[in-house]
């Protein structure tokens, strides 16, 4: 119950700057979710960067919101967020659905780019993308199709899928962030076969994307909260234009670490609070230079 009544005040106090839209996209009315930070009224001369946020499949983009909370986020870093909503609560990933002739997604968010980048003050040189599970498969897709678009990506409980590989769209560099846990048990860290790669095996694949193979892994380990059974370790290449990063969350489930463990109450492994992911995301896109 009280679970309950937590998540009632957060939904009332997101709807005051949160507001449901739409734009018909190939006949379909495609909706979302924007988020302006409190500041985006104040400084009109301002424009402002975008992260979409994309939901994990059988999500709806309110749940996403809530769960990531990334609105308090956008307010402490000045960004606005949009969650979109897949169709029957799904994404287009390349597996699971036909990647040429399945819904088309990217063509619906590139149209979400155009339409936001028209009626809303926007940087157009800072638009990045992160999203859960089917979502953070998502942004792997958008990665390789939209770098024209997207400065960086990141992912979480998403590798890359192997359709997105073998249709390899684009050259241009992007910064990308991979984010599993060891113990995900929907999606495994090892990979699957015809699916999707390993975590290794993603970050592999964008660093050689991005030019990077000769240069030296950074590798970092985070175990400082002694109240959390999980620790973390970090490998991260760079050009020193774009980043490619791996964040492996050892003994995290299929989860966004940081987040409330509760939010979702579904049995999706442990949430790691090693991390405050939303932080480190936007601390990522940060660092992507232009």
């Amino acid at each position: 119950m009280k679970n309950i009544f937590f998540i009632v005040a957060i939904l009332f106090s997101y709807t005051l700057s949160a507001q449901v839209k739409s734009i018909k996209f190939k006949g379909e009315k495609r909706r979302y979710i924007i988020y302006l930070p409190k500041t985006y009224m104040k400084n009109t001369n301002e424009k402002f960067p975008i992260v979409f946020n994309f939901h994990g499949g059988g999500m709806t983009m309110a749940e996403q919101m809530l769960y990531t909370q990334m609105n308090k986020t956008a307010d402490k870093n000045r960004f606005i967020v949009i969650y979109p909503q897949g169709i029957k609560q799904d994404w287009n990933v390349g597996f699971g659905m036909s990647y040429k002739y399945g819904i088309d997604d990217v063509g619906f968010i590139d149209s979400l780019i155009n339409y936001t980048s028209k009626n809303y003050r926007i940087d157009s040189t800072k638009i990045f993308a992160t999203g859960l599970s089917r979502g953070g498969f998502f942004c792997q897709r958008l990665a390789s199709e939209l770098p024209h678009k997207f400065s960086a990506i990141a992912s979480v409980g998403g590798p890359l899928p192997d359709s997105v590989a073998y249709y390899k769209i684009s050259k241009k560099e992007i910064g990308v962030l991979n984010i599993q846990g060891t113990e995900d048990q929907i999606v495994k860290l090892e990979g699957k076969e015809n699916d999707y790669f390993s975590g290794q095996k993603t970050y592999e694949f964008w660093k050689t994307h991005n030019n990077l193979m000769t240069s030296k892994d950074k590798e970092i380990l985070l175990n400082n909260n002694k109240n959390d059974s999980t620790s973390i370790t970090i490998i991260e290449s760079n050009n020193g234009n774009k980043y490619v990063s791996f964040i492996k969350i050892i003994g995290g489930g299929h989860t966004w670490s940081g987040a409330d463990e509760f939010n979702i109450g579904l049995p999706i492994g442990r949430t790691s609070q090693e991390l405050d992911l939303n932080e480190y995301i936007w601390a990522f896109f940060k660092k992507q230079k232009f």
